[in-house]
């Protein structure tokens, strides 16, 4: 088959999770078919739209058409016509057999209309909530004046959206803030009308957990015959032969991007409340606003914890053992919004390193307390410290639940790389059949 992947970003550009399961994903289905990337990359001082033409440095075998689109500019943009256009052209001269989206933000959705014109059958993996939340994440950035910071938002409403989310972009003059409110309300309004179109569209949608499968089809009212429930696949052959490299000191470890969303802020707190000797370790790329904010919050503990927090740069997603899990003793996903499968998880379980994680989502789907790991009070760090402080009591309980692993097979491995292409491949037959 000839399949055009469509996501937002790809490695090594951008190394979040829907990215890095885009290009394992695509290195799994060139081995028996020919794959061709769009995607985006993000240069102000470069014409916008320009076509860079490129290949995965992975395997040169898969083209990358990496069109430049400047957040700065088209923020807000979610249809772009010279988009579109563009992405026409290349659909007339890959000619496909199937078109798989992975994230259409910072592209434009009405690329699913240009697929349509050709007949080519839809394929969408749901990675947040970005189809149904106007931000992907249900999170409201301007929440009311006694909300905490961050706060979850349980639904979407057009009103709501625009004075929880779109706030930061009235006037600010109090006599215009009904105007305000009433032209961004319009906004979310249009936007949604929108996302549920192209949704009819795509002949079959991928939800990585049932936690997302549920949402979709109950609050966003997808059919369920449209979705399928498919966990991520994963390159086994990169997560062999984990050895703990010998250190006195229990370690945590967290993997992630630097954004208020992961929830590192509430591990860096609840560090600072452990009792007993420990270590923390926080691997990612810096994000200078976001980063200098976690330092401050470092600098409020006492001088022994400061002194063991250590930050360390992205580290490469083939070498994620020998970089990442060889230096660590437990996982930490303390994500404040409610993920969907985190990589990750799935990462730590394959090695057999335990995952304190949140009671939510499909964080919890894939951890369950005592088993494979721990569970704490969704964005609450008191509670992430009272369980972090369980494993750093009883370094050996540590191991036990780390010796679990995946709890949705027998033998305790997570989907390899392989079967979930072939699953991924027999979805592809049925749509062109």
């Amino acid at each position: 088959m000839k399949i055009l992947k469509v996501i937002h970003g790809y490695p090594p550009l951008y190394n979040a999770g829907s990215e890095v399961y885009s290009q394992l994903l695509c290195h799994g289905l060139s081995k028996k078919n020919e794959v061709c990337v769009f995607t985006r990359e993000e240069n102000s001082f470069a014409v916008d739209f320009r076509l860079r033409v490129s290949s995965d440095t992975l395997n040169p075998s898969i083209k990358l058409n990496i069109i430049n689109i400047p957040s700065d500019k088209f923020r807000y943009c979610y249809q772009i016509p010279q988009v579109d256009q563009i992405f026409y052209n290349l659909l007339l001269e890959f000619r496909p057999d199937i078109v798989h989206i992975g994230h259409l933000s910072h592209l434009s959705t009405s690329l699913i209309l240009e697929i349509v014109k050709q007949k080519i059958p839809i394929v969408y993996t749901l990675h947040d909530y970005w189809l149904m939340c106007p931000r992907g994440q249900f999170i409201q950035r301007n929440p009311a004046p006694h909300d905490e910071l961050w706060a979850l938002c349980n639904e979407q409403v057009d009103q709501k959206c625009a004075q929880r989310c779109y706030a930061g972009y009235f006037s600010g003059a109090v006599s215009e803030k009904e105007t305000d409110v009433a032209y961004w309300a319009d906004w979310v309004n249009r936007r949604m009308r929108h996302m549920r179109e192209i949704s009819q569209y795509v002949d079959r949608f991928i939800a990585p957990s049932h936690y997302l499968y549920d949402r979709f089809t109950n609050e966003f009212n997808l059919e369920k015959d449209q979705v399928t429930y498919l966990d991520y696949g994963f390159s086994c052959h990169r997560l062999k032969n984990r050895c703990r490299i010998p250190d006195k000191i229990f370690t945590f470890g967290y993997i992630g991007t630097h954004i208020p969303a992961k929830g590192i802020q509430h591990l860096i707190q609840a560090f600072g409340l452990l009792d007993g000797e420990c270590k923390l370790i926080i691997w990612g790329r810096p994000r200078p606003q976001n980063t200098n904010g976690l330092y401050a919050i470092v600098s409020e503990l006492n001088q022994a914890k400061q002194d063991n927090i250590e930050w360390r740069s992205e580290y490469r997603n083939e070498q994620i053992v020998q970089e990442v899990f060889n230096h660590v003793d437990c996982i930490v996903v303390p994500s404040i919004w409610v993920e969907n499968s985190p990589l990750v998880i799935h990462e730590a379980l394959q090695v057999r390193v335990p995952v304190i994680t949140a009671d939510a989502g499909g964080m919890a789907e894939y951890i369950q307390h005592e088993q494979n790991g721990l569970l704490f009070e969704h964005r609450n760090p008191y509670s992430l410290a009272e369980q972090m402080q369980r494993l750093v009591n009883e370094p050996d309980f540590s191991k036990k639940l780390g010796a679990r692993g995946y709890l949705q097979s027998k033998d305790g491995n997570i989907p390899p790389l392989d079967r979930h292409t072939e699953d991924i491949e027999f979805i592809y037959r049925q749509l062109l059949h």
